[in-house]
């Protein structure tokens, strides 16, 4: 039988295999309890979906007397979207030879839908043709209710919520917000991996969900828990790895979860029974090898102050003063303007991450690897740029 490696890259597998996390479950578990709808922040690849299905896990495991269902709406462009996206989250969760799944096709039966299944994934997948835009809101209205009149408490979790900015249709968070507050038999989990809009959507006064949610900020998993999940995984495969080695992969990983998930998975895949910093090193190489031809691609899309810019930020790793005339010298940046709207474009194309602390606003690489790579391509041979560059 093949070995399984236990650092898992996507998905969930097991409690055995998610590291911690007890006190970000208590507070889901706390909420779920108290009928308490909670929004989940945190930057992607934090592991916020891997928290969601151990919640739902917890659930399942203490009672099992409820339904549990993931939506991930990031490819929605309009409300139209989301209707699809969450009718085929109920349909893979709980598929037609089920009992609810049976109840659900009858339901929405009056909504004429198209029901197909992908021939490769087999995942289901459903279209609604809508004559008028009544029609739409009245299908999201319908779904909302079949939830309503189970017999078992729903938790539905929806992922990357701030998408309902980006919808065509500008009723739609007031219209989610008029169905959702009327249901007393769903809780709800608002994901988003884009801090400012969710902040925005949930704490705006002049905006239909406001104060409507407790909020849940993820943050890197506690290092002394992580070294111990580390090692107690390789011991139990029968095999060692020294601290130092493990503080290693958590340095060069910021210690950010699925970073160190994808550098222990290639470690442990090497198949060596005493690991050392060499061979985590060699997995380092090995994985920025691999991503090079997309970071090349990043400098051919981006201008050569937006390059540099992102250079500049990975040598320093973290910036906390964006407009400080000594990193503006170091650097060729030019004025703190210059400096202000190079970090805004970065941001909107998810190049570069804001993360705000109680002390400060700081600024990194959004992508470690990309960070590590620039690093170590530039770090000797960094050219300052020509003032025309500045763009």
């Amino acid at each position: 039988m093949k070995e399984l490696n236990p650092f898992i890259t996507k998905g969930y597998v097991s409690k055995d295999l998610f590291c911690n996390r007890e006190t970000e479950l208590k507070i889901l578990e706390n909420n779920f309890n108290n009928n308490i709808d909670t929004t989940l922040i945190s930057p992607r690849r934090m592991g916020k979906t891997g928290l969601i299905y151990r919640f739902f896990d917890l659930l399942n495991n203490k009672n099992g007397d409820f339904i549990t269902i993931y939506a991930d709406i990031f490819s929605s462009r309009s409300l139209e979207d989301f209707i699809k996206l969450l009718a085929e989250a109920i349909l893979h969760y709980y598929p037609e030879k089920t009992f609810f799944g049976r109840k659900f096709l009858q339901i929405i039966k009056g909504f004429r839908p198209l029901i197909s299944y992908d021939g490769i994934t087999g995942e289901p997948q459903v279209s609604i043709t809508y004559q008028t835009p009544q029609e739409k809101e009245l299908t999201l209205r319908g779904l909302f209710d079949f939830f309503e009149r189970q017999d078992k408490r729903v938790m539905l979790a929806i992922d990357e919520f701030q998408q309902i900015t980006e919808y065509p249709e500008k009723n739609a968070e007031a219209l989610l917000r008029t169905y959702i507050q009327q249901l007393n038999n769903v809780n709800f989990i608002f994901s988003g991996s884009k801090t400012t809009l969710m902040l925005d959507i949930f704490s705006n006064s002049k905006r239909p969900f406001f104060s409507m949610t407790q909020y849940l900020s993820l943050k890197k998993i506690d290092r002394k828990t992580y070294c111990d999940f580390i090692v107690r995984k390789f011991e139990e495969n029968k095999r060692t790895i020294d601290d130092s080695t493990v503080n290693f992969i958590l340095d060069w990983t910021l210690s950010h979860t699925y970073y160190t998930q994808v550098l222990c998975n290639r470690v442990f895949s090497s198949g060596r029974k005493n690991v050392d910093i060499q061979c985590a090193k060699k997995a380092c190489a090995e994985i920025l090898q691999q991503n090079e031809e997309i970071y090349l691609q990043y400098r051919q899309l981006l201008t050569a102050g937006q390059w540099n810019f992102l250079i500049a930020i990975a040598r320093e790793e973290r910036v906390t003063q964006l407009t400080a005339q000594n990193f503006l010298s170091k650097y060729g940046i030019g004025t703190p303007a210059n400096a202000r709207r190079l970090s805004k474009a970065l941001i909107d194309k998810d190049l570069l991450l804001s993360e705000s602390t109680v002390d400060s606003v700081y600024y990194q690489v959004y992508d470690v690897f990309f960070m590590r790579w620039l690093q170590e391509i530039y770090s000797f041979n960094f050219r300052k740029p020509s003032p025309e560059s500045h763009s």
